[in-house]
């Protein structure tokens, strides 16, 4: 196993059998290892600076009906809500007083979203904070909607392809949604210039170390500028109710692997990760992760944005406590800094 870390780290890739192999054999030692070897590769590119972005959940309405999502449409006790433009600039104008620097909108896929409102939206934001940088979360549109959006102002999207195995994919999915129609939409937001995140849950139903190997070999071929991963956590109102074991673990062990595939990649240490663990950013942090995403949606709709049972959404995960933030990275010698947070080439 040492061999296969040792060359992941010099040639930044592996088969697909090796990275099945690499899964399927991990052990505490193996992952200290990883951890050791991603800080090492992070440091040399980002050193101790640990990028904030301020998430605005802009819409727990969604067209779709992902069997694994708390907001998924045919949950009808998820209790909806949207936010307006006027509250979403506020949310903007509170976080830029804080200190953030990238705005995150993330929702579900709600056709009130419309290019003409987003594209006003984002011009309004552009036009007050042009220092910052906005990145889009909103699900699969058409290549003219992320064409139009871009030219907007839009700088980043992130549309997680949840899984690079399309039977995985289907089970996870509805038979309206396409595994192809995802991988067109990645395709199309790169290809027209944005800086494009995707990602995968870990612990899924039916994910085996061949999907996720699979998971790890797109990372490597699309060469995303950020990768957002996380243990799955299920919700109540959704037909996976069971937490996998060991998933946690497999998430840092796995954020560590997608360091040294892509040593400049942008790597959030998710909020999943402190659902389940107390001090889960941390460890993901340590791992080899360098981005972290807090709230400054308006504590009103927090718990409202549940996409999995028991997120967090007070205290630290709260904008307003950037201060204890800052503290719980500085105890593992890393700081938060105010910046747009862009992907830095290799040095």
């Amino acid at each position: 196993m040492i061999n296969l870390i040792e060359k992941l780290e010099r040639k930044h890739s592996l088969s697909l059998t090796e990275y099945q192999t690499l899964i399927e054999n991990r052990t505490p030692q193996l992952a200290e290892i990883l951890a050791k070897k991603a800080e090492a590769v992070r440091q040399r590119i980002y050193g101790k600076d640990v990028y904030i972005r301020g998430l605005i959940e802009v819409s727990n309405i969604c067209k779709n009906n992902c069997l694994y999502c708390g907001i998924r449409s045919g949950n009808p006790g998820c209790s909806r809500y949207r936010l307006t433009p006027e509250e979403i600039l506020s949310c903007c104008e509170e976080g830029y007083g804080l200190g953030f620097r990238t705005f995150v909108l993330q929702g579900g896929e709600d056709p009130h979203f419309t290019d003409e409102l987003l594209a006003s939206l984002l011009k309004e934001i552009k036009s007050r904070w042009p220092d910052c940088a906005v990145t889009l979360s909103l699900g699969e549109r058409s290549r003219e909607s992320y064409q139009l959006l871009f030219d907007a102002g839009a700088d980043r999207y992130l549309l997680r392809h949840e899984t690079a195995d399309k039977a995985h994919y289907e089970r996870l999915h509805p038979a309206e949604m396409s595994f192809e129609n995802r991988m067109e939409c990645l395709k199309a937001l790169k290809e027209i210039g944005y800086q494009v995140g995707c990602g995968f849950m870990v612990g899924s139903p039916g994910q085996t170390a061949a999907t996720l190997a699979k998971d790890l070999k797109f990372v490597e071929t699309f060469q995303p500028a950020m990768c957002g991963i996380g243990p799955f956590i299920p919700h109540d109102a959704t037909p996976f109710k069971e937490e996998p074991a060991g998933s946690f673990e497999l998430t840092l062990y796995l954020l560590s692997i997608l360091r040294l595939i892509k040593p400049d990649l942008l790597l959030p240490a998710t909020t999943a990760l402190g659902t389940i663990h107390p001090i889960g950013r941390e460890k993901g942090i340590l791992a080899g992760a360098n981005v972290v995403m807090p709230n400054l949606s308006p504590v009103s709709v927090r718990k409202k944005y549940e996409l999995y049972n028991n997120k967090i959404c007070t205290g630290e995960e709260s904008a307003q406590c950037r201060q204890c933030l800052n503290r719980r990275m500085e105890s593992i010698g890393y700081r938060i800094v105010t910046a747009r947070g862009d992907i830095k080439s290799e040095v």
